[in-house]
């Protein structure tokens, strides 16, 4: 465990030996089962999640029980409800697992002794902040300037591994479309090759 968690941030901000183990000193690990939660909206998201193994998913849920998948994260990837991680008030979202999955926690306690403690976690947490908030930018951007099947074409692109372990119906939930609406999209790029 916590292979992937140093390969991770290794790349970012290389540590050294005893750096990497004063930051494992305040990891802590998980397993999720297949549909467990690691978050259910209402409560207070009290760690952020690094996933060594499997997909998780955030998503809220509407007042018609409608999913609307918010972001999923593969080996290598970050989920958490990062306002209530910060605030401490309740979540908005719920994150449950797709596959049976393996996590690296870190704690709200153990995140803020780090930025103290250690400045290179507090440089690495900078770069995973502005990578997802780039991240959100382009999602915005395409969202609003880009037709359906751009977007679904740019998706299969830049996460092709997503498409074959996660189900067309939270696919286009993610994509903010129905079932039925991804499935003429994915059929008149077919037919258009």
């Amino acid at each position: 465990m916590y292979e992937v968690y140093f390969e991770n941030f290794n790349q970012k901000v290389p540590l050294t030996d005893s750096e990497q183990a004063q930051i494992k000193s305040f990891l802590s690990v998980k397993k999720l089962r297949k549909k467990q939660y690691l978050l259910q909206e209402g409560d207070v998201c009290k760690s952020i999640a690094f996933v060594e193994k499997g997909i998780l998913r955030a998503y809220a849920i509407n007042e018609t029980g409608t999913e609307h998948i918010i972001q999923f994260a593969l080996e290598g990837w970050t989920v958490s409800d990062l306002y209530s991680f910060l605030t401490g008030e309740q979540a908005t979202y719920n994150i449950d697992a797709l596959e049976n999955a393996e996590l690296v926690l870190i704690s709200k306690t153990a995140h803020e002794e780090l930025l103290q403690q250690v400045p290179k976690y507090e440089t690495y947490i900078r770069l995973q902040m502005t990578n997802a908030y780039i991240a959100l930018q382009k999602r915005l951007a395409s969202t609003v300037s880009l037709s359906l099947e751009e977007r679904y074409k740019i998706f299969t692109a830049t996460y092709p591994d997503l498409i074959q372990r996660v189900p067309q119906h939270m696919i286009a939930s993610y994509m903010g479309l129905t079932p039925e609406t991804l499935s003429r999209i994915r059929r008149r790029i077919t037919e258009n090759k």
